[in-house]
């Protein structure tokens, strides 16, 4: 780096270092999350449960209450469109 001396370099190593293993735990800790996750669907897909379902179910739960009308609306109109109502 031109005009950086090289004690600066040093410490741009380190804090650089140290973000970069930060990162490299957080993915270890995601991996392990959507393992857990995975084997949840799996449990669930035992039991009976369908996980195309309920990965659907879940996804309309985070949506807020007045886009779900919507995009249920348009499915309706959408299907009735096209004869599957």
């Amino acid at each position: 780096m031109a005009g950086i001396g090289h004690n600066s370099d040093n410490v741009s190593a380190e804090q650089l270092r140290l973000l970069i293993e930060r990162i490299e735990r957080l993915e270890e800790e995601k991996q392990g999350v959507a393992d857990d996750i995975k084997d949840v669907y799996g449990e669930a897909k035992s039991t009976g449960y369908d996980p195309k379902i309920m990965r659907q179910i879940i996804r309309d739960r985070k949506m807020e209450k007045h886009h779900r009308d919507e995009r249920d609306m348009l499915l309706e109109t959408y299907r009735a469109a096209l004869g599957m109502a």
